[in-house]
């Protein structure tokens, strides 16, 4: 696809010639010898949120290219999820957070009924397993009410373990809207149809960089493989896309590129956090104990080590919370550590043993591990999703 979409931009650029694509026209040389490519919209990233914002621009009429850095799409945390559809509980009231989710959750399993993609409402239940949880799992029924949640319900310890004979609590959150999707699937799904409507993909393609004109965008681009040369090195881009629109879902890297860019107002100082979470699967030689999602009280960074199934029955256990310091550069590269160690088991243990006393010692195996990316730190209070307005359409 790289070499399709990509050297063809660049090549053909470079010899001001030939039209590649609906998307991109009006190729040009620059003075510095750096070819230039006119496009409509570009969207950076092609993970779950690049995706829908593809598909959304091209059914709009808008001719978009998608410019990723690897090698396909949603290789970076859209791969890297519980894959879990959640009600809208956990976020402060009135916040865009909530406000987002619960509608989100809506069209998505309208969207996933109606073009077949993989899923399953098969309901949460959040776990007191000790008297002094039950008011935390108060404050979060209040709020998921609040914030439009329908058929929430707190029911006893008793009834919970008639609907889950190996779980242990004293109360239980019953949430029968919140369910599970097979993100690769539904990735696929608006692959499709941004492509059906024109949207044209070149993985393997970075953009590191770029600058503001009058009314347009500037964005400097290499190959994937040059991007550490580019860095250290100081080079020049091999291509410079001009756009009219431009939406930045690159996702890890979203912030350090969006500091890249010259003659943008950024407003607020954003300063992101990172949290690595590590995934453990339940061995396939075990039968699945669980048919719901079972989800302890929150804890900081996260929401607490969880039981979740994935379409196949498949159960995991995580996240985890590990807390990273991470350098601008670092996490531009996306140079994040995915491995899993075996010996975090041992932590896994007893915090799922709160509410699973059954688990076996020995039915833990590394399953993944993703990183999440914050606007809030260790014991930092909850930020909300941020929407600037500035002078340039640049999301």
């Amino acid at each position: 696809m790289l070499k399709s979409v990509f050297c063809k931009l660049r090549d053909s650029a470079a010899k001001k010639s030939i039209e590649i694509g609906k998307s991109c026209r009006r190729f040009a040389a620059s003075d510095d010898g750096i070819p230039r490519e006119r496009t409509d919209c570009v969207v950076i990233g092609a993970g779950v949120v690049g995706l829908a914002v593809a598909r959304a621009l091209s059914m709009a009429g808008r001719d978009v290219l998608v410019v990723e850095s690897a090698s396909t799409f949603g290789t970076g945390s859209s791969s890297r999820s519980s894959e879990v559809i959640h009600a809208g509980i956990y976020y402060p009231i009135n916040s865009l957070k909530a406000t987002f989710c619960v509608r989100g959750r809506e069209i998505l399993y309208k969207y996933c009924s109606h073009h077949g993609i993989p899923h399953a409402n098969i309901g949460k239940l959040i776990v007191a397993t000790r008297s002094s949880e039950i008011p935390k799992l108060t404050a979060l029924l209040n709020c998921g009410v609040a914030n439009g949640v329908t058929e929430l319900r707190m029911i006893e310890g008793s009834e919970a373990t008639l609907m889950e004979s190996e779980l242990h609590c004293v109360k239980a959150l019953w949430s029968p809207c919140s369910g599970i999707v097979d993100s690769h699937s539904l990735m696929l799904s608006f692959v499709g149809e941004a492509e059906h409507h024109g949207t044209t993909f070149s993985y393997n393609t970075a953009v590191v960089g770029g600058h503001a004109g009058n009314k347009n965008y500037h964005l400097y681009v290499v190959e994937s493989k040059d991007i550490e040369g580019f860095m250290n090195h100081h080079l020049q881009p091999q291509l410079v896309l001009v756009s009219d629109f431009v939406v930045n879902c690159a996702g890890l890297s979203a912030l350090s590129l969006a500091k890249r860019f010259e003659g943008l107002s950024h407003g607020a100082n954003l300063v992101p956090s990172y949290a690595r979470g590590c995934y453990f699967r339940l061995s396939k030689s075990m039968k699945s104990p669980f048919k719901h999602l079972i989800y302890p009280i929150p804890e900081d960074g996260g929401l607490g080590v969880h039981v979740t199934l994935d379409v196949s029955g498949q159960v995991k256990f995580g996240p985890d919370v590990e807390w990273l310091n991470v350098d601008d550069t670092s996490s531009f590269l996306n140079k994040f550590d995915y491995s899993v160690d075996v010996c975090r088991a041992k932590k896994f243990y007893p915090e799922i043993r709160k509410y699973y006393p059954s688990l076996e010692d020995g039915s833990l195996e590394p399953d993944y591990a993703g990183i999440r990316p914050k606007l809030s730190g260790p014991k930092q209070p909850f930020v909300d999703f941020l929407v600037q307005v500035v002078s340039h359409p640049f999301w």
